[in-house]
């Protein structure tokens, strides 16, 4: 019979046959396609599956490539002396292509770190016993520490606390800090080279920042920073730093400068006069123009 009968009595219509090609334009698997029969197999990560592979991995096992041939050593590009300037990266020639350019070349821009001496041993941990350290700087280093849980916490402070003593981060003042913290002095360099406020080479002790940030560009504070410079260089200004600073936090009040810390402005060029004069007698700069000065207002009203 061709149609046999149901439960019911009615007889269930046979499928008609499923033409291969068609069957595979409507994306119905054939017998090839289907997995085996069985139990349903999950995903378990660490569990061989039928076939030892791991479970749910159905990938065809390939051939495994070794590694390519060694290039002869008459083939190496030869790399010469370890002397001369330095060359683009990825330069070959009988010149290095790893020093900094400002070793070489003062004038090009820092931001490289300091090529490596293979020559000296390896960094250690400083010996406590055998580091003098000041004792304000030592009970400033152990102050810092002491408020975290982990002393590598206390780094920050504890250069900007061997800065005020050295006025700048000296291999000495570095050495030091490693010392009491019991760090390698790389890993404090390391921190010292990236921040801004700190200094690899010796500048004046006080600093006076210009911002030049993207929000004070608009009003020139180029010009009240080469009028402080011209300034400070008319009036022998010394022991003093004026550079530009990317960003002080103070869009309010700008153009304005950081003077030892205090916040003065918005500034003209025409100020410079004052300022530098001030720093130099050893005075206030622009009183009342100072961000923490109980009578500061901006002069269009309110405070900053």
């Amino acid at each position: 019979m061709e149609n046999a009968p149901g439960p019911d009595g009615h007889a269930d219509p046979k499928e008609p046959p499923v033409d291969r090609d068609e069957a595979e334009d409507r994306g119905v698997p054939d017998s090839a396609t289907r997995g085996p029969e069985g139990p349903e197999l999950h995903d378990q990560v660490g569990h061989p599956g039928p076939d030892g592979s791991p479970a749910g991995d159905t990938a065809v096992p390939v051939e495994e490539v070794g590694a390519p041939p060694a290039v002869p050593e008459s083939d190496q590009p030869v790399t010469g002396d370890l002397a001369g300037p330095p060359q683009p990266a990825g330069a070959f020639g009988p010149t290095r292509t790893d020093i900094p350019p400002h070793t070489e070349r003062p004038e090009a821009a820092r931001g490289w770190d300091a090529a490596v001496d293979l020559a000296k041993s390896p960094g250690v941990v400083p010996d406590p016993a055998e580091v003098y350290v000041p004792d304000d700087l030592r009970a400033a280093i152990e102050d810092a520490m002491a408020k975290y849980p982990d002393r590598r916490s206390a780094v920050l402070p504890a250069l900007h606390a061997a800065q005020a003593v050295h006025g700048w981060c000296s291999p000495e003042a570095i050495y030091q800090v490693a010392a009491v913290m019991q760090v390698t002095p790389a890993y404090l360099s390391s921190i010292a080279s990236f921040y801004d406020q700190f200094n690899e080479e010796p500048v004046g002790r006080l600093p006076v920042y210009v911002c030049t940030g993207v929000a004070c560009m608009p009003l020139k504070p180029q010009r009240v920073l080469d009028a402080l410079q011209e300034e400070a260089e008319k009036q022998k200004l010394e022991d003093t730093e004026i550079r530009h600073f990317e960003c002080l936090g103070a869009c309010d009040m700008a153009p304005m400068a950081s003077v030892a810390g205090r916040y003065i402005g918005p500034l003209d060029p025409s100020d410079a006069p004052a300022i530098v004069s001030a720093i130099k007698e050893g005075e206030k700069p622009l009183p009342g123009r100072g961000l923490e000065d109980s009578d500061y207002r901006l002069p269009w009203g309110g405070r900053a």
